[in-house]
């Protein structure tokens, strides 16, 4: 496949691999790009171990070298970036079921994933930046605040949400091009998931983690989408601490 053309020799599978994750006060993992990897891991048939960390606790348990998950650590292979992972695990468990069929669903899953983090990740941090701090570890929350508030060219995390309820339904209309695409079939992938169903629903169940109110309306099409995404790999999104997505 044309995007493996920089790749190493395939490895022997060891499958002791240790997933590196952001965790929130009530020990939920809470991070879209560590959702992408979990699922990404569950499709390739790889077991793993979870390592949980805060938010000030990344860093350091990567000597600065890295400073955000998820990371996996595979023998001695140490990968950070969601998409670096996903194309390291292609290229190291080549037997195993593949995450892209080719090159031509490859550029199209990273056309998606472009699009999707500019129009709808973009618009759910900012409706959700302020949850996500209080659900934090307590050691992490000055920490998140001030680095979340610096994004924000300044402006505090209540003044970024306090609009929230009359910006839904922007968030609502920027996700029609999912609806339009799951008239075809159960997933954004057709018959079965790719990872461009595991982008999006890694982000969704980032919001489930913290959100104080709902994304969605009930009704909408997507929900159906969500349970069978959520219910894959024997419910491996399934959390009953996780907050309704619909209202």
């Amino acid at each position: 496949m044309c995007y493996r053309a920089r790749a190493v020799s395939a490895v022997a599978s060891r499958e002791n691999i240790r997933l590196y994750e952001l965790v929130l006060e009530n020990g939920i993992s809470a991070s879209p790009y560590v959702w992408r990897t979990r699922f990404a891991l569950a499709h390739k048939g790889l077991a793993f171990q979870s390592v949980p960390l805060g938010f000030t606790e990344i860093a350091a348990a990567f000597s600065g070298e890295l400073r955000t998950v998820p990371v996996i650590e595979d023998g001695e292979e140490r990968v950070g970036d969601s998409w670096h992972i996903a194309d390291y695990l292609e290229r190291s468990y080549p037997a195993r079921p593949a995450l892209f069929s080719g090159c031509a669903e490859y550029a199209m899953v990273r056309l998606f994933d472009a699009w999707f983090s500019a129009e709808i990740l973009r618009r759910m941090f900012r409706s959700y930046v302020l949850d996500i701090h209080n659900a934090a570890r307590p050691a992490d929350r000055l920490y998140f605040r001030t680095s979340r508030e610096a994004r924000l060219q300044g402006t505090s995390l209540e003044a970024c949400v306090a609009d929230r309820v009359s910006r839904l339904p922007e968030l609502r209309d920027a996700l029609n091009p999912l609806r339009a695409q799951l008239e075809r079939g159960p997933f954004l992938g057709g018959a079965s998931p790719n990872y461009a169903d595991y982008l999006a629903l890694g982000a969704f169940r980032w919001v489930a983690s913290v959100s104080t109110i709902p994304p969605l309306a009930q009704g909408d099409p997507l929900l159906a989408w969500l349970e069978r995404g959520f219910d894959l790999y024997g419910g491996l999104a399934r959390d009953a601490r996780l907050k309704p997505l619909a209202q």
